[in-house]
């Protein structure tokens, strides 16, 4: 996903429409979590403006995983929505440095691509849980058993009995 200047400002009035399929296969060496990455589908528009070029993108696409309980593959869908901006003039970038979602752009070519990946990176979750582990969990085991939120028994109100006197602190109070 590069466009050289020349072609973007060609969109300048009217804006650029994208809805392109990404190959974003390259991340599976930056990622060892990551054993396979789907084409990723980027939709959304560019605004063009004389010395900047802002991107809304929306990005989808499936990664494989290993569960974290049995290593098995799991397929994992991601989808979020990205706002970036390229800065084409170099002495505009100054006004623009504080936000990190600004880039400068090096050269002529403004490239989505290490954008798109480090996003996608933050997608990456820290577990994944395949359907199949949750079948072969141990359910117990010396001196404990799982349970689920929904076999947790309720929580009572219990009060510490060293602050039980201050549950009469504010009745006396008002009287």
């Amino acid at each position: 996903m590069k466009w050289s200047i020349i072609q973007l400002q060609k969109f300048r009035d009217k804006g650029l429409a994208i809805d392109e399929m990404a190959d974003m296969s390259q991340m599976k060496a930056r990622n060892a979590e990551i054993r396979n990455l789907s084409p990723v589908h980027v939709t959304g528009r560019a605004d063009i403006g004389s010395d900047k070029v802002t991107f809304h993108l929306d990005v989808k696409g499936t990664m494989t995983l290993p569960c974290s309980r049995t290593l098995v593959d799991v397929e994992y869908p991601f989808e979020f929505s990205l706002m970036e901006t390229f800065i084409v003039k170099a002495s505009s970038f100054s006004e623009y440095q504080d936000n990190e979602d600004v880039h400068l752009v090096e050269g002529d070519v403004v490239d989505l691509g290490p954008v798109l990946e480090e996003e996608i990176l933050l997608e990456v979750p820290m577990q994944v849980i395949s359907e199949e582990a949750d079948e072969h969990t141990i359910p117990s085991g010396k001196g404990w058993e799982l349970h689920s939120e929904e076999q947790a028994a309720p929580k009572e109100d219990k009060v510490d009995p060293r602050l039980a006197g201050l549950a009469d602190f504010f009745k006396s109070d008002k009287n």
